[in-house]
């Protein structure tokens, strides 16, 4: 069953790789408990007889991709498993791609990718996932396997489980017929808008929503197939002061309360391994007050056709010693080169160019320059980020005229816990041998802080505070620090 070029390994065939990605989506909806998918249920996804499907299925067990049980069912082996997982990772880029880079309707795309999954290279799926800014879902919100066949497991629940008058997020749609597709998309209940369940009647087969400030009613078949994340309902049902109304309706269990973090790219002093989302873009105001001088500082980022690469700017404005003014602008470029995956941390190298700005009186009044290499990675309920990196200039003007070079580097790390998904207690770390026209010295800063935030529709707002203590050889000076991020999309 798999297909053999001259000087090339082994592929697997059309059929294989049907039936491993159905083996693959019937194990992740199998009933807790159940290892093994029955070769009834495989027959009916794949539309063939229960005699054919066996016949496939041993075949399958004798390359090893499968375990097969008489009687009893399939399940994938290690190797099945990431097959199938690279086949639907294939699938579900094809879908976005055919979306947002071809101009298709979500609506009719599933069946085109069925074809196209099993003819595009893996080279020419790296380049689309390249372009589209290496996302996590598709068009319907159902998650990409990243490129070593890796998926997080989520766990779902519907418009007909959560609690009622909860703000959730509509995260997937669990049906790919286009009919239906279009309903959802005629009705505004796509991926990534927030509802509100006002009232079921099963009698009457009705689900009745409330909508930014209009309502609709669909039907329990439609509500049973719109999911929402269980630990975004969870947290929502911890939040509102109608817990007694809840308690009625029977409340979901996060299988894994510590897999969704609301807000992630909103350190203070360490910088996160995460890109703007396409179509994002963020406004960051930072406030530093200690030893009687301040400085606030405004960053904008913005990504480029999609998440890979971002562009931004960042402009102080500070008091040092008297001397009010615009501090040395940072122009900055960062590439997302990983994304997070099960064992891999997210990745994201950044180059500023530092302009004279600031002048001789809050700056060096010479070109600059700024790497730095940041890596995020969660585990549990926090995030780890760790950070490398230094600020140069060349040619400053030394004390008898003479051009000299300074050289800062700088090792950083921090550690986010998220106390609920919103709310985060933070500690930031930094160490930094920073030079110059004076000479060297080491300063070591301490941060501990707070960050909070709130989901406006398709808008972020974010707040913070925190309390840094940097550390030097004379002594020692405490600080405080405000953080306030505005991330809104700039197109639909």
């Amino acid at each position: 069953m798999l297909q053999k070029s001259s000087g090339m390994a082994p592929t697997p065939s059309y059929t294989v790789e049907n039936y491993l990605k159905a083996i693959y989506q019937a194990q992740a909806t199998r009933p807790a408990g159940v290892s093994m998918v029955p070769m009834g249920q495989l027959a009916t996804a794949l539309g063939v007889v229960p005699g054919t499907a066996t016949t496939m299925v041993k075949a399958l067990a004798e390359s090893g991709l499968v375990d097969y049980e008489p009687y009893v069912g399939v399940m994938l082996t290690t190797a099945g498993e990431k097959l199938a997982a690279l086949v639907l990772r294939r699938h579900r880029l094809i879908e976005l791609f055919l979306v947002q880079v071809m101009g298709m309707s979500w609506a009719e795309v599933h069946e085109e990718a069925e074809h196209l999954e099993h003819a595009v290279s893996d080279r020419l799926i790296e380049r689309m996932d390249e372009m589209l800014g290496r996302p996590e879902h598709d068009p319907h919100g159902d998650p990409i396997p990243d490129p070593e066949g890796q998926l997080i497991a989520r766990r779902y629940d519907t418009l007909l489980t959560c609690p009622l008058r909860v703000p959730i997020k509509v995260t997937r749609v669990a049906d790919q017929d286009a009919e239906f597709l279009r309903f959802i998309e005629q009705n505004q209940l796509k991926p990534g808008e927030i509802v509100e369940v006002e009232e079921r009647d099963a009698a009457a087969d009705r689900v009745s929503l409330r909508r930014r400030d209009d309502h609709i009613t669909i039907g329990t078949r439609a509500a049973a197939k719109l999911l929402v994340g269980a630990l975004a309902i969870l947290i929502g049902v911890l939040a509102t002061p109608l817990a007694a109304q809840q308690a009625a309706a029977p409340q979901p269990q996060a299988s894994n309360p510590s897999t969704e973090f609301g807000i992630l790219d909103n350190s203070f002093l360490v910088e996160e391994a995460f890109n703007q989302e396409k179509g994002i873009y963020q406004n960051i105001f930072g406030f530093i007050r200690s030893q009687g001088q301040w400085e606030l500082a405004f960053t904008q980022e913005w990504p480029v056709r999609g998440q890979a690469h971002q562009l931004s700017y960042t402009i102080p404005i500070g008091g040092y010693g008297g001397a009010n003014g615009v501090g040395d602008v940072l122009l900055n470029y960062r590439y997302q080169l990983t994304t997070e995956g099960s064992s891999r941390p997210a990745f994201s190298p950044r180059f500023s160019l530092v302009l004279p700005t600031g002048g001789r009186e809050r700056g060096y009044d010479a070109l600059g320059y700024q790497v730095n290499l940041p890596f995020s990675k969660q585990r549990g309920d926090v995030y780890f980020h760790w950070n490398a990196g230094l600020t140069g200039y060349r040619g400053v003007a030394g004390p008898q005229g003479q051009d000299v070079s300074l050289l800062s580097p700088h090792v950083s790390a921090s550690a986010i816990w998220r106390a609920r998904r919103m709310v985060h207690l933070m500690f930031e770390s930094r160490f930094e041998s920073e030079e110059d026209l004076t000479g060297r010295r080491s300063l070591f800063i301490a941060s501990p802080g707070l960050r909070m935030g709130k989901d406006m529709g398709h808008a972020q707002l974010v707040v913070g505070a925190a309390l840094p203590v940097t550390f030097h050889d004379g002594g020692s000076d405490g600080a405080v620090l405000l953080y306030f991020s505005y991330e809104l999309p700039f197109r639909r």
